[in-house]
């Protein structure tokens, strides 16, 4: 299987659904609103860290977000 990609839309509908401000999530990345507002148009690729603390910030898993399922309920974490 061959991701080309990352899915973009999934944390851009997470974030909209929430009310979520690009800044917002930003700050919450430790990145500029700028560099997030590239990875929701899929401009940039989030590295592996970003997508972990996506998946932490919006109580999802990382297959979710990437698009490996379509089971938003995340794993159970070690911590």
């Amino acid at each position: 299987m061959k991701y080309d990609i990352l899915p973009f839309e999934r944390i851009r509908n997470m974030r909209t659904d929430r009310d979520l401000t690009q800044k917002t999530v930003a700050q919450v990345l430790g990145v500029k609103q700028n560099t997030y507002s590239q990875y929701e148009i899929g401009v940039l690729r989030y590295p592996i860290d970003v997508l972990i603390k996506l998946a932490i910030f919006y109580d999802t898993s990382v297959d979710y977000l990437i698009g490996i399922t379509d089971e938003s309920k995340p794993y159970t974490r070690r911590r």
